[in-house]
């Protein structure tokens, strides 16, 4: 949709509609502490589910492509 200034106007997303974007293609990896003090890579579903953890981003990548999906990482 366009104002009377031709300036593109976007309709702000629900938070649950924002969350699904990239739901079946992508995953997101992100450093996280393991309960004993441990530092792994977590993988997580676009929606922020815990997935599974790697103890590398190239392990965590490599898993998220065996299973089809395009890893993001999320700083």
């Amino acid at each position: 949709m366009e104002n009377e200034n031709n300036v593109v106007m976007f309709t702000p997303l629900a938070e649950e509609a924002f969350l699904s974007l990239g739901a079946e293609h992508i995953a997101y990896v992100k450093e996280v502490s393991l309960p004993d003090g441990a530092h792994a890579v977590g993988i997580f579903s676009a929606d922020g589910k815990p997935m599974a953890s790697a103890p590398s981003i190239e392990i965590a990548q490599a898993l998220i492509r065996q299973h089809e999906l395009e890893p993001a990482l999320v700083h």
